[in-house]
């Protein structure tokens, strides 16, 4: 099901029982696409270029754009506002919360919940079973503006699972099964099954309770 005020760009793909509300974009064109367009003196529906591919059964709730180059497998869900730009792949079963950007050139996995209002840079990988609580920001560039920066993105490996308004710094790895808590700031590499706290985050054991996989 689609609303009058969808709109879906290029060669853009949609599976089966999808629901998309209103204001929805589906394969916006990057800013090469869009001057092409404006020297060309063409439509954007009259242009060939590659638009999103989404799997069967998403729910993609109203304001939310999907830029063109983007790959999604099934069972997306949404919540409002989103932004997902350009070169992101995504697994099945992804949950994306209301307002959270997706900067784009990043690997996404099967079984993600990201909770509303997460911002994630360029170029970070976020492995299967991975939680991310509404607020957090991941970051890419260690001195923004001021020197240059290849962008290195944190890595969230399988089943870590990052507390609200935390924040990682570029480059991070947050190993299989760790936790960040709350409001955290993370500095450097956090080993597998152990728990981040603090501002900047100490590294401290996991308890045995938490030793377990994410239930997402």
């Amino acid at each position: 099901m689609q609303c009058e005020k969808t709109r879906i760009y290029g060669q853009s793909s949609i599976g089966r029982n999808a629901i998309i509300a209103d204001g929805v974009c589906i394969g916006y064109p990057t800013a090469d696409i869009l001057k092409k367009a404006r020297d060309s003196g063409l439509e954007l529906k009259d242009m060939d270029f590659k638009g999103a591919v989404i799997g069967d059964d998403a729910v993609i709730r109203s304001n939310s754009t999907i830029y063109m180059d983007v790959e999604i497998g099934n069972y997306l869900r949404t919540g409002h506002n989103i932004l997902i730009r350009e070169e992101t792949r995504m697994g099945n079963r992804v949950l994306i919360g209301t307002n959270t950007i997706i900067d784009g050139r990043t690997k996404i996995g099967n079984n993600v919940s990201i909770q509303g209002n997460v911002y994630i840079p360029l170029n970070v990988s976020i492995e299967d079973n991975v939680f991310i609580g509404p607020c957090a920001v991941l970051a890419n560039d260690k001195y923004p503006i001021r020197t240059k920066s290849d962008l290195k993105g944190p890595t969230l490996r399988k089943g870590a699972s990052v507390g609200a308004n935390a924040t990682i710094l570029p480059g991070v790895e947050i190993g299989e099964g760790a936790m960040v808590a709350a409001g955290a700031l993370v500095t450097k590499d956090i080993p597998p099954w152990k728990l981040a706290i603090g501002f900047p985050a100490r590294i401290k054991e996991l308890p045995e309770e938490l030793r377990t996989v994410n239930a997402i």
